[in-house]
């Protein structure tokens, strides 16, 4: 919903967020339902509203219990029976600089700060450690916006009684724990309050009068903020950008002014825009955001216009360069089935009103955010949250890398004219085996966002996963497949709960760049030999459909299971006998992980 979508109108959204719901609801979206209880140390109910209509945007819709007025570390150390029974996903401290109780005074020594601060964060790290014992869930904390008052001026900073000082320990004593502690999330208020402007967000009165820790108008950047952390926990960020050229990338039109004619590089303050927007894409794409194109153009004049000196993105960066006179959701369309990604992955950005409202009306999910100046494009980029960070490993530094492999596999493939030996030319080899320390992040982020070859589409928290791999009571596999074009990292995860002589699989999901290269093949050969030396009889299959997992409706029938259900809804259940099962992978070696 574009009311939703930054630059948004806060006032709006406050007065018409009834019937925002209402239409966010009736648009026959499927939606993943998630448990949220958010512990306040101010006022929370204006929150929770305007927080549950970005998340139903989002495709999440949340069912909230909220803390009493300030009852947040009671709700966090000693919970009721309603909460415990609540069970949440996530819980979100809302607390802000109202809720620090040991404030310096300029009277105190640096010893008595010291003990204050360390004195706070004790507190603070007694409310998550007890928040994770008692629901094994993610955490957000909000860090703490800066003081609305500054009693010794600009030394407030840097003087040890200075309240900004403190604040700022605080905060950085926050981050520390972040940094250490997986699960757990930052929601930045201190760069929010800061953006929004200080002044008005702690506009005393609200406090005074609501007990509201910022203004009224200021809740949804709070909300907003909050939802994109939890959309990424839950596997809902974008994946890719799809790039305009003219007047997008830089100034002009190359096919009239020609690459000498173009605005780029640091002539004046137009083309240094340009620039700095092509740098701030470039570190989108150190981030594992795919880059690719999709312009109006002729290729050629396209790829000059990118091999312009002054340019900070070249040819090479890009996975995929649609430079035609297609139009441009053909485009994106084909882009996305290139990459085997969904088209509701990729945010469209271009300068031109009409072509964004065509993508849009045409292909459902692909957002495509007003860009209405140069000057504007990377804040729009980076405010409306396509691309929240809350997990970071090796295979995000790769995937742009990953993605042009698999182009070069693509075109290796058109060269052969059996699809079996263009397997063997791969030269595929395989790990697989029971989950490691080192890819546990990797696996659960996994579970997140593939969708496709999905069968359950069971999603896992970080908590939850690591207490499954701890568990006696499962098989876990997790595949990571590398042929001689490079690595393509973590692609496969099984998890199957062994329950008397029956093997049942909870989940089951690869990554759709591997698809049909028999990596399917070897899990399911490792998983058998598995239940074998788990005294194992049979395998039971659960397929759960989805609008987007259709792909692998009939995938337990072509590996020989046998259907046993199927309900109204469509839901399978399946079954394989281990007793005379031959192994069906045919091209990939395979090695444990031992």
């Amino acid at each position: 919903m574009q009311e939703l979508n930054y630059p948004f109108d806060p006032s709006y959204i406050i007065k018409k967020r009834k019937s925002i719901k209402r239409e966010l609801l009736a648009d026959g979206s499927a939606r993943i339902k998630k448990k949220i209880a958010v512990f306040g140390g101010s006022t929370t109910n204006e929150i929770i509203n305007t927080l549950e209509l970005f998340l139903l945007n989002a495709g999440i819709e949340a069912e909230f219990y909220e803390s009493e007025y300030a009852q947040y570390e009671q709700d966090a150390v000693f919970p009721s029976e309603e909460l415990i029974c609540f069970k949440p996903d996530i819980v979100f401290v809302h607390t802000t600089n109202r809720n620090i109780r040991n404030l310096p005074e300029v009277t105190d020594s640096k010893e008595i700060v010291d003990e204050k601060l360390k004195a706070e964060f004790a507190r603070f790290e007694n409310i998550w450690n007890s928040i994770r014992d008692k629901f094994h869930c993610p955490i957000i904390q909000n860090n703490f916006e800066m003081p609305f008052y500054r009693l010794m001026g600009n030394k407030d900073c840097s003087d040890y009684r200075g309240r900004t000082n403190f604040i700022s320990r605080l905060n950085q004593a926050f981050y520390d724990f972040a940094e250490k502690t997986e699960g757990f999330y930052i929601n930045d208020i201190n760069y929010l309050s800061a953006d929004y402007g200080l002044k008005e967000w702690s506009n005393p009165s609200f406090w005074n009068m609501y007990k509201y820790a910022m203004c009224f108008e200021a809740i949804p950047s709070l909300a907003f903020s909050v939802s994109n952390i939890i959309k990424s926990i839950f596997g809902k960020n974008k994946k890719a950008l799809a790039l305009d050229l003219d007047n997008t990338l830089w100034g002009g039109v190359v096919g009239d002014d020609g690459v000498d004619g173009i605005e780029i590089g640091q002539e004046n303050g137009v083309s240094q825009s340009y620039y700095e927007f092509q740098s701030y894409i470039k570190q989108l794409k150190s981030l594992g955001i795919i880059l690719t194109v999709c312009s109006k153009n002729d290729h050629e004049n396209a790829i000059a216009g990118l091999n312009h000196p002054e340019g900070v993105l070249k040819p090479d960066d890009f996975i995929i360069i649609k430079a035609n006179w297609e139009n441009k959701d053909r485009n994106i369309a084909e882009t996305a089935a290139e990459l085997n990604i969904l088209p509701e992955a990729i945010v469209f950005v271009d300068d031109n009103p009409a072509e964004r409202e065509i993508v849009k009306a045409q292909l459902k999910g692909v957002q495509a955010p007003l860009m209405d100046s140069v000057e504007n494009y990377i804040t729009t980029i980076d405010r409306s949250g396509f691309f929240e960070v809350t997990t970071f490993n090796e295979d995000d530094l790769k995937r742009n890398e990953m993605y042009k492999e698999n182009a070069m596999r693509n075109a290796q493939q058109a060269s052969f004219a059996d699809y079996g030996e263009y397997l063997k030319s791969l030269d595929m080899k395989a790990t697989i085996g029971d989950f490691i320390p080192v890819y546990i992040a990797r696996i659960t982020q996994l579970t997140n966002k593939s969708n496709q070859f999905n069968l359950t589409t069971k999603r896992y928290t970080q908590t939850e996963m690591e207490e499954v791999w701890h568990s006696p009571n499962y098989i876990r596999l997790y595949g990571k497949l590398i042929d001689k074009f490079g690595d393509n990292g973590v692609v496969s995860v099984v998890i199957g709960e062994k329950r008397e002589d029956t093997l049942h699989i909870d989940l089951w999901l690869m990554s759709c760049r591997v698809l049909k290269r028999d990596m399917e093949q070897a899990m399911l050969d490792t998983l058998v030999e598995k239940c074998r030396q788990n005294g194992i009889s049979k395998i039971r299959g659960y397929y759960y459909p989805t609008k987007k997992n259709g792909m692998v409706r009939e995938l337990y029938g072509t590996f020989g299971f046998a259907k046993i259900s199927e309900d109204e809804n469509g839901n399978t259940v399946w079954e394989l006998p281990i007793e005379g099962y031959e192994n069906q992978n045919r091209y990939i070696e395979v090695s444990d992980n031992e």
